[in-house]
C-alpha cells in the first residue's frame, strides 16, 4: 500500500509548562540570599530550557559549566578547570603549591563566596554526579557549586538526590530545604530539613512523605518570606522577653539574700511565685508570640533582604542573651533596692511605720508585674485586640487576686494558706507606695525606651527602614496603582520544558511544506556565543506573533505586516 499521497493534517505533543509565578518566585527568593539548586531526573537539555524558563540560566551569565564526565579523571579535571575559570588561574586551594593553613582558610571562609562578583553556572549529569560524590571529589564538588549562582543536576536518580542534599547539610551546615512533587523525590524530602511536597498530577506520595504541602510552587514564597520569617521573629522576642521576665523576678531573692542571712526565706508571697509565671505574665506574651508582625505582609514580599536577619541569626544569638540577661538583672536590682531605698524612711499617712516585709513584698510584686507588663508593650509591633485584652486583663487580674487573697474572708477559710491578711487593702491605699511603684517603672523603661529610639534613629536596621516606610505609607492613605504592561525582554528562549533538539520542528514551522508562498523564516541560536567549553548549540525557529508581543514559546514575530496583510485579505473575502 502506498503512503506517498498521504498530507500531514496536524500534530500533537504533551504539554509540560511551567505553573504560573515560578520564575518571579525564584527570583525573589535568590534576592532573599536563598541559594536554589534544581535536581531533576530530566536529560540535559530538558534541564536546560528548565533553567532559561526559570531565569536560573540567563544569556548574560559569563559561564555555563557543564560537567560530563565519565569516569572520575574526567569529572576532578572538569571541577578544576571550573573553579580556576571563576577564581582565575593559580588560585585553585586544591593545587599542591598553596600550603594547609592557606587551604584551611579558604574552606572556612563562607564570606569568600559573596566577593564573586560574576555569574556562573554549574551542570552536572548523573554519571558524573556519581563519581563526584565520592569522598575525593564531594569537597570541591561542594566549592565549586558554591561559587556558582545556579546549579542543576539532571538525569540524578531519587537516592542521588537525597545524597546531595545530605552532601549540602554535611558540608555547609545550612538548613535546606527540598520541594518536589513525585514519588521520585520522597528520599530528598525526607532527607532535608524542612520537606514540602506540590499536589498535583504527580501523586500524593510527596505530599504525605513532607512537613508542608501545598498545590503551587509560588506559594513557597509566602511560606518563606512571610509565615517563616515571622515566626523567626515571633519566636526570638518570646524568648528574648522570656529571660529578661524570668531573670528579673528571680534575681530579686539574690538581692534580698543579703539582707536575710541566705535563710531561704522568699521575697513574695508564695501564691505570687505559684502564679507569676501561669497567670500573671502567659497569656501577654502568648499573644505576641502568635500575632506580632515587624512588617506586613505587602512589604515583606517587596523587600525579600529583610529574611537575611534570619540567616544570620541577629535575632537571638549570644550576644542577644547575655544582653536579656544583663537587662533582667538591672531590671531585678532597681525592682529591690528602690523600694528597699524608699521604705527605710517612709510612713504613712497617719505616721505610722510603713516598713514592714509583707507591704514590701506587695509592692515589689505589683513594681514587677506592671514593668513586665510595660516591657512587652514595647517589644509588641503589632496590636490587635487579643494583644490589649491579654496585657491589661492580665493587669486586672492580677489585682483582683491579689485582693482575693488578702481579704478577710478567704483568711477565714484558709487561715494557714493565706497570712497575708489585710495587706494589699493597707499598702496600696498608701500615695508613696503608689510613687514608689511609679519610680520603680519608670527607671527600669526608660532606658531601654532610650537605647531603642537612639538605636533606630542612629543606627537603623534594614527592618527599621521598611517600617518607617510602611508607617509613611499608611499615614499618606491608599494610592491608585498605574498597573503598567511588562514586555517579555530579549530571551529567545521557550516558556515550555521540553528539549530544542534537532528534528521536524524547523521543516513544519518554517512553512516550506505549507503552500504559504510570503512566508519568510530565519532561524535564533538559543546559546550565546561561544564561551569555552560550556556552549551548547541548539536549533530553534522563528516565531509568528505580533511584534509587540511573543507567543507561548517566547519567540517574536517577523512578518508583521505580511499577516496583518493576509487577514484583511481573509475579511475582504
Amino acid at each position: 500500500m502506498s503512503l506517498i499521497f498521504l498530507k500531514l493534517l496536524g500534530a500533537t505533543a504533551i504539554e509540560d509548562k511551567l505553573q504560573e509565578g515560578v520564575p518571579e518566585t525564584i527570583a525573589c527568593l535568590t534576592l532573599a540570599n536563598i541559594k536554589i539548586w534544581v535536581l531533576t531526573g530530566d536529560k540535559l537539555e530538558t534541564a536546560m530550557n528548565i533553567g532559561y524558563s526559570c531565569n536560573m540560566l540567563r544569556d548574560d551569565m559569563n559561564e555555563v559549566f557543564i560537567i560530563s564526565g565519565h569516569t572520575m579523571v574526567e569529572v576532578r579535571q572538569e571541577l578544576r578547570m571550573a573553579k580556576e575559570r571563576i577564581m582565575g588561574p593559580g588560585k585553585d586551594k586544591f593545587s599542591s603549591g598553596l600550603d594547609m593553613e592557606k587551604t584551611e582558610l579558604y574552606s572556612s571562609d563562607s564570606v569568600f563566596e559573596e566577593t564573586i562578583i560574576a555569574e556562573y553556572a554549574l551542570i552536572i549529569n548523573g554519571h558524573s554526579l556519581a563519581h563526584a560524590l565520592e569522598a575525593d571529589l564531594e569537597q570541591i564538588l561542594v566549592d565549586v557549586a558554591c561559587l556558582c549562582k545556579t546549579v542543576i543536576c539532571c538525569r540524578v536518580t531519587p537516592l542521588q538526590k537525597a545524597l546531595v542534599v545530605e552532601l549540602i547539610k554535611r558540608h555547609k551546615r545550612a538548613v535546606t530545604l527540598a520541594i518536589g512533587d513525585g514519588a521520585n523525590d520522597v528520599s530528598m524530602i525526607k532527607t532535608a530539613h524542612i520537606g514540602v511536597g506540590i499536589s498535583g498530577q504527580e501523586g500524593m506520595q510527596a505530599v504525605l512523605a513532607s512537613d508542608y504541602s501545598f498545590a503551587q510552587f509560588r506559594y513557597l514564597q509566602r511560606l518563606l518570606l512571610v509565615h517563616g520569617r515571622w515566626s523567626y521573629h515571633r519566636m526570638c522576642n518570646f524568648l528574648c522577653y522570656f529571660f529578661y521576665k524570668n531573670f528579673a523576678f528571680t534575681l530579686v531573692h539574690f538581692w534580698y539574700g543579703f539582707l536575710c542571712g541566705f535563710s531561704a526565706q522568699t521575697v513574695y508571697d508564695q501564691w505570687f511565685i505559684t502564679l507569676f509565671n501561669i497567670v500573671y505574665t502567659s497569656l501577654p506574651v502568648l499573644a505576641m508570640g502568635l500575632f506580632d508582625q515587624d512588617v506586613n505582609e505587602q512589604y515583606s514580599l517587596r523587600y525579600p533582604n529583610l529574611y537575611r536577619p534570619g540567616q544570620l541569626n541577629q535575632l537571638f544569638n549570644k550576644r542577644k542573651f547575655f544582653t536579656c540577661t544583663l537587662q533582667g538583672v538591672c531590671t531585678s536590682f532597681i525592682l529591690f533596692f528602690i523600694p528597699y531605698g524608699a521604705f527605710m524612711s517612709a510612713v504613712r499617712d497617719d505616721g505610722a511605720h510603713i516598713s514592714d516585709q509583707q507591704a514590701f513584698a506587695v509592692t515589689i510584686a505589683t513594681s514587677l508585674v506592671i514593668v513586665v507588663s510595660a516591657q512587652i508593650g514595647l517589644d509588641t509591633n503589632y496590636w490587635t485586640a487579643v494583644n490589649h485584652f491579654f496585657i491589661w486583663g492580665s493587669l486586672a487580674v492580677y489585682f483582683a487576686i491579689l485582693f482575693a487573697m488578702h481579704s478577710d474572708g478567704i483568711f477565714t477559710i484558709f487561715p494557714n494558706q493565706f497570712p497575708f491578711i489585710g495587706t494589699a487593702r493597707n499598702s496600696l491605699n498608701q500615695k508613696i507606695v503608689w510613687l514608689v511603684i511609679l519610680l520603680t517603672t519608670v527607671v527600669c523603661i526608660m532606658p531601654m525606651v532610650a537605647v531603642r529610639f537612639i538605636k533606630a534613629d542612629l543606627y537603623p536596621t534594614h527592618t527599621d527602614k521598611v517600617r518607617l516606610l510602611q508607617q509613611a505609607s499608611r499615614r499618606q492613605g491608599p494610592q491608585e496603582q498605574n498597573f503598567r504592561r511588562v514586555r517579555r525582554t530579549s530571551s529567545r528562549r521557550s516558556a515550555y520544558a521540553f528539549a530544542h533538539q534537532q528534528g521536524y520542528g524547523e521543516l513544519i514551522t518554517s512553512g516550506k511544506n505549507m503552500k504559504v508562498p510570503t512566508a519568510s523564516t530565519s532561524t535564533y541560536p538559543l546559546s550565546s556565543p561561544a564561551r569555552g567549553n560550556s556552549v551548547v548549540k541548539n536549533s530553534v525557529v522563528s516565531g509568528t506573533t505580533d511584534a509587540a508581543e511573543t507567543n507561548s514559546t517566547g519567540f517574536r514575530r517577523e512578518s508583521d505586516q505580511n499577516q496583518e496583510v493576509t487577514v484583511e485579505d481573509l475579511e475582504a473575502r
